[in-house]
């Protein structure tokens, strides 16, 4: 694996909390930390391709003023921190492509509330960074940093490969399949997808509203938590303190587990001997048929509706995969999207009620297939994400060993709603995985 090692071995990562604490105590004036920041950028660029719009003039002025308009007496949360933003969110001052040929100002709207929350919270947007078209399967130019010939994982690409690769603490991503956990795994960093509705999806071009999900990327898991606190509605920070109660892990059996590759099946039952080392680890019977059944149908249609009036105008610059979507969505009878619309909430009844009869707090899955792909040409499987993004479920993944120096990683999941005792339950989850080449 010819360019292995260049980009992790000589940027390095720091985690969000440290790019919080050092500004917010005086340790580090927000200019310097961004000069600093723009100079990691550079260095990676050239070979990650993670933005689609970055200048480094913009980033140090912003955080000047970011610096005068905050005294040291009223700080807020994320004061002085800069923050990739995946080029499907609108951002003020930023155009908005999408990964896709249609021209700017046909997607022009409003900013996104999630960009909103970031900036009220002290941030501010370094960059926008590559997507799939139309945050689909159609891949961008970005390349994994732990090995510049293997995806970084979609749709979500930029965003990953710039935390990754330590040239952001903080950016943002959305999942309607697997488009965080995926490429978290891929790049080995945390991934963190609320439940369904916690992040705002308005300012967001849309892919299929009843199941896009918006996420977030960072270097560990007290990153996660920070970001969690500023963009998801209704946050509740005690509840998402750890209660010293370690959590009961479940571990689904049956066929969800044989959509894994063999190496990744591996890898993880490596990752679940770890985690019953010091976690109490339960296997049980789930059946996910129902969500691969109806999700990706779901998706189709909903995604053709979205697009009907700028697939009307511009058609011929839509990419040939993301055409057969459209097609397959136009042609989605009403009572098969309204039964896939109902199994949403059917599907996410029975995993709280499977996880409830098997007495476990979190369930553990494989995070992807397997390491990423030795391709730029796909993104990756999202079919071990599926399930959870058709229930609308919180996830986090978060990393698990390497194989063959690939990053590997384990989601986690809750009921629906129970976004803070996932992340209060996080810290020891992550404790108990394993680091370093898995040998399998």
């Amino acid at each position: 694996m010819s360019s292995r090692g260049d980009i992790t071995d000589t940027v390095g990562e720091e985690p969000l909390g440290e790019a919080v604490g050092a500004p917010a105590s005086g340790a580090r004036n927000p200019v310097t930390y961004a000069e600093t920041l723009c100079d990691r950028i550079e260095a990676v660029e050239p070979d990650v391709r993670a933005f689609v719009q970055f200048d480094r003039d913009r980033v140090t002025t912003t955080a000047a003023r970011v610096a005068r308009e905050h005294d040291a007496w009223s700080r807020p949360p994320l004061y002085g921190v800069p923050v990739g933003v995946k080029d499907i969110y609108h951002v003020d001052g930023f155009p908005t492509r999408a990964g896709s040929a249609v021209p700017p100002v046909a997607l022009t709207g409003p900013e996104s509330a999630a960009v909103t929350a970031l900036r009220g919270a002290g941030a501010y947007v370094a960059g926008k960074t590559v997507t799939t078209e139309f945050a689909h399967f159609e891949p961008g130019p970005t390349r994994n940093p732990h090995d510049l010939d293997h995806t970084p994982g979609g749709s979500s690409s930029g965003s990953a490969a710039a935390v990754a690769a330590g040239a952001l603490p903080l950016a943002l991503g959305s999942q309607t399949i697997g488009s965080v956990i995926r490429p978290a795994a891929f790049c080995g960093i945390v991934g963190f997808k609320p439940s369904y509705g916690r992040i705002s999806v308005n300012g967001v071009v849309p892919c299929a509203p009843s199941v896009d999900q918006m996420g977030a990327f960072t270097v560990d898991v007290a990153g996660a938590q920070l970001a969690a606190g500023v963009l998801c509605d209704e946050w509740d920070a005690v509840a998402a303190e750890p209660t010293g109660e370690r959590p009961t892990v479940g571990v689904p059996e049956g066929s969800y587990l044989d959509r894994a590759s063999e190496t990744g099946q591996a890898a993880f039952e490596a990752a679940v001997e770890a985690l019953d080392e010091s976690l109490d680890v339960r296997r049980f019977e789930l059946d996910t048929t129902s969500a691969y059944e109806h999700h990706r149908s779901l998706v189709a249609a909903e995604f053709a509706l979205s697009h009907e009036e700028w697939f009307e105008a511009y058609g011929d610059r839509y990419a040939e995969e993301t055409v057969k979507l459209i097609e397959s969505g136009r042609d989605t009878d009403v009572s098969t999207l309204v039964d896939a619309r109902r199994n949403r909430e059917a599907f996410r009844t029975h995993v709280a009620e499977w996880m409830a009869e098997a007495g476990v707090d979190v369930l553990a899955c494989p995070a992807a297939p397997g390491p990423a792909p030795e391709s730029l040409d796909t993104t990756g499987d999202p079919v071990m994400n599926l399930p959870w993004t058709h229930a609308g479920t919180p996830v986090v993944g978060l990393p698990a060993g390497r194989v063959d120096g690939l990053p590997v990683a384990v989601q986690f999941v809750t009921p629906y709603a129970a976004d803070e005792a996932l992340l209060a339950a996080a810290p020891d989850l992550a404790a108990a995985l394993p680091e370093g080449e898995l040998g399998v």
